[in-house]
């Protein structure tokens, strides 16, 4: 008779907790943005970024999408809407359907810079299919190694574009956190210096996708240079000249799903 309550308790509280998760994430459907029309990976609604700066990280992403199938979309806003960051970008990732629905192998990189009364986060939220390569522990590494550091130090495009490149490294298991990255970002390469060394690498990206030897690849995009396309003052450079860095071609999300894993902080 005892086994037999147990058991029954355990169910009922299963289904309790099922029917909680399906009104919670009703409630906070609501308050998540629409899915971006026409899709973007990234999607700041609160101007973070110069266009530039976006227009490059879309593309470095659109790049990394296109090699490899895997989809990581950085949404910044301004506040929550008073909900938990990790149910936010779970709630985030399974509207929008960022990732295939094959493999679920979407990454959400969310952002809030905080509303008058509201505290500044960040979250790292992976797919299903990319919970192993992109452990609570390594989400929480990215976030505390190479975005916050920077985000503090108010070089916001810096911390993306290396949290984009961690992340990168992390699905294909060769992200190693740093060690005396405190230190390191603290007394680090200013602003000014990042867009300066970033500038000369692009020239040379660019002066080598406009020759026409070797090193391309084909993919379902179309040709793309060794580096992919570069963009320069907010134009896209590729292997057949120049075309504007303002539309990146994204064919959009897939219908992943998410679980729930990821980590997060504050800046």
């Amino acid at each position: 008779m005892k086994s037999f309550l147990e058991s029954n308790m355990k169910k009922i509280f299963f289904i309790l907790g099922l029917l909680f998760s399906v009104c919670s994430f009703a409630q906070i459907e609501k308050v998540i943005p629409a899915k971006p029309s026409p899709s973007k990976l990234v999607n700041d609604y609160v101007h973070l970024l110069t266009k530039e700066q976006n227009d490059f990280l879309e593309q470095k992403l659109l790049t990394f999408d296109d090699s490899t199938s895997n989809q990581v979309t950085i949404v910044v806003l301004e506040s929550l809407q008073g909900y938990e960051a990790n149910e936010f970008a779970t709630a985030l990732g399974r509207k929008w359907g960022v990732g295939g629905k094959e493999f679920n192998n979407g990454v959400i990189v969310l952002i809030t810079t905080g509303d008058k009364e509201g505290s500044r986060t960040v979250y790292i939220a992976p797919g299903y299919g990319l919970e192993g390569a992109i452990p609570d522990i390594t989400a929480k590494q990215i976030i505390e190694h190479e975005l916050i550091p920077n985000f503090r130090n108010g070089d916001y495009f810096r911390g993306l574009n290396e949290t984009i490149d961690a992340i990168i490294k992390a699905t294909a298991g060769e992200y190693k956190a740093p060690s005396g990255y405190s230190k390191r970002k603290a007394k680090g390469i200013k602003s000014w210096q990042s867009i300066l060394s970033m500038f000369f690498v692009l020239m040379i990206y660019g002066f080598f996708s406009g020759r026409g030897g070797g090193g391309g690849y084909v993919s379902r995009r179309g040709y793309r240079g060794l580096m992919g396309p570069t963009f320069l003052g907010g134009t896209a450079l590729g292997s057949g000249g120049g075309w504007s860095g303002g539309n990146s071609g994204f064919g959009g999300f897939g219908g992943g799903s998410f679980g729930g894993g990821g980590a997060g902080g504050s800046w």
